[in-house]
């Protein structure tokens, strides 16, 4: 068996993991899995939320350590599923260490959903939350508008590589700004205070949240205090977009066209 290889592919699935929005423990658990298909004496592996350290060890050979940063996340369930899925196969003889390694480069490369397809759900979400929060069909489709302005910000926010505290402080500032403004002069009536408790639901980081509370009950408190802090920030970035985009938009009102 190539160790080297066995590594690399151990790194990879924990990579993949760890970008899709998984538990540390769950990613430290499918490496520390993959690694001890070598029967070393030494398998360790270490994962941060924003890096892995594997390494495999003994005396007949060479020991071997791999680094490997993960700066970006994002939350893609699916993926978790088929990279467990690889591991469980590889560890139970059904792929050997080269099928593996090439199945987890097709799963990094996979795009389940289209970007249309995404912006569609963004619409949706938005749509649907104002429906139930109490609203009526002028709030529908209200918050159909401001969410595709929001699907449109969103992907020309990642195309620009800010960072997430922008993304979301921008995206919050649009989602206010147009529901006011579809509120003052395209639909007059509509409850402007759930169709933005609504646009904005795609923006909450629930996920990062739970994912926090989940890594710090299983005792990875450095990972779980990051990812905690960083549910934080997006909040923060959500409300603070939110807040001057109403504040802009008072002040214009009042400043200048009334």
């Amino acid at each position: 068996m190539n160790d080297k290889l066995l590594v690399e592919t151990a790194v990879l699935a924990g990579e993949i993991m760890l970008v899709s929005g998984a538990e540390i423990f769950r990613v430290e658990n499918t490496i520390d899995h993959i690694l001890r298909k070598a029967g070393r004496e030494t398998a360790e592996a270490i994962v941060f939320s924003t890096g892995i350290f594997a390494s495999l060890n003994d005396p007949s050979i060479e020991a071997i350590t791999v680094a490997r940063r993960v700066p970006g996340r994002s939350t893609n369930l699916n993926r978790v599923y088929l990279v467990n899925d690889v591991s469980r196969r590889l560890c139970n003889d059904l792929l050997t260490v080269e099928e593996a390694h090439g199945k987890l480069k097709e799963i990094r490369n996979t795009i389940q959903y289209s970007r249309w397809l995404k912006d569609v759900g963004i619409v949706g979400v938005a749509v649907f939350f104002t429906l139930l929060l109490g609203g009526g069909g002028k709030d529908c489709l209200a918050a159909a508008v401001t969410g595709a302005v929001l699907a449109g910000a969103m992907e020309i926010s990642v195309r620009f590589r800010l960072n997430d505290f922008c993304i979301n402080g921008v995206c919050a500032f649009l989602i206010a700004v147009t529901t006011l403004f579809v509120e003052r002069w395209l639909l007059p009536g509509v409850k402007s205070d759930i169709i933005i408790i609504g646009a904005i639901m795609p923006l909450v980081p629930g996920v990062i949240f739970t994912t926090a509370i989940r890594d710090t009950l299983n005792g990875d408190y450095a990972s779980g205090t990051a990812r905690m802090v960083e549910a934080v920030v997006v909040a923060l970035a959500v409300a603070a977009g939110v807040g001057a985009g109403m504040g802009l938009f008072q002040w214009l009102m009042g400043g200048f066209l009334w």
